[in-house]
């Protein structure tokens, strides 16, 4: 039985990643916004709310994300590959 090996930890474009990943959440926050004014019911406005506030949450998980990789990098991560 052959063992598969782990693909190395390549971390090197996690902050562009993450910032693309800020902006599309960003762009799907505004476009649920506008979509408020055509919801049927209150329902319906409550649960796009609901969602929009989940998406905040994770903005602002990945912002401390981007902060944290930028920290690594400074402390002389050089987004070498490695293998745990």
């Amino acid at each position: 039985m052959a063992w598969n090996r782990p693909k190395p930890d390549d971390r090197s474009d996690n902050v562009e990643k993450l910032q693309s990943m800020v902006q599309n959440t960003i762009k799907n926050i505004e476009e649920a916004e506008d979509s408020l004014a055509f919801s049927d019911s209150e329902e319906q406005r409550e649960q796009i709310r609901a969602k929009n506030q989940r998406r905040e949450e994770s903005i602002q998980a990945m912002r401390n994300e981007i902060q944290d990789e930028a920290q690594a990098r400074e402390s002389g991560y050089a987004g070498s590959e490695q293998t745990y």
